[in-house]
């Protein structure tokens, strides 16, 4: 041990000093850890919502498009569609859509909010496959029905609202997304009525 006097303030600048690098070093490594936990831009971008382009869309025509990396379904429905919607209930698996797969402002006959518009996830209630749309030729699958989707995968069925018929495997209708319409020409997946 040594006879030297202690110099307290060398002492306090030294232990301050410390402190002080190592209080720098913890945010160093904080804030790219904590930065870590954000979802990245990709991500992001996966769960954004997407616009869709439907003023060009002709009657009984679809389109697609992507969202969350499933396919979206657009058809501009012709008004002799929506009045056949009602005349195939019976033999629909869940008609009036009592199964939530859809929002509630989608629970109606159409199954979306302007009735010209069938919007719904392309993907299969059963296995995920993607349902191909049927036009004109339907009534080869459903006797009677002139349009519709059918997947080729296990034989389901789903009417222009994107209902399921009876006596298939699929569970449940198509999934309706949120969706919205900030005008007529623009449709957005992913931020439902009132939200946008």
């Amino acid at each position: 041990m040594s006879n030297a006097p202690v110099n307290n303030g060398r002492r306090r600048f030294l232990t301050a000093a410390t402190s002080v690098v190592g209080g720098v070093g913890v945010v160093g490594v904080a804030v790219p850890f904590i930065g870590s936990w954000n979802p990245s831009a990709r991500a992001k971008a996966a769960g954004a919502p997407v616009e869709v382009n439907v003023g060009k869309i002709e009657p009984g025509q679809l389109i697609r498009a992507e969202w969350r990396g499933k396919p979206v379904y657009v058809v501009r429905r012709t008004e002799q569609t929506v009045a056949d919607l009602a005349k195939i209930d019976d033999q629909l698996r869940d008609p009036n859509s009592e199964e939530p797969q859809q929002p509630e402002y989608a629970k109606n006959a159409h199954r979306s909010i302007k009735p010209e518009f069938m919007v719904a996830l392309g993907v299969c209630t059963h296995l995920g496959c993607a349902p191909t749309y049927r036009k004109g030729d339907f009534n080869e699958v459903v006797e009677g029905v002139t349009d519709g989707f059918f997947c080729p995968c296990h034989g389901s069925k789903f009417d222009m609202a994107g209902r399921v018929f009876q006596g298939v495997p699929a569970p449940t209708n198509l999934v309706v997304p949120e969706h919205s319409f900030p005008d007529d020409n623009t449709l957005l997946v992913g931020v439902g009525q009132g939200e946008a």
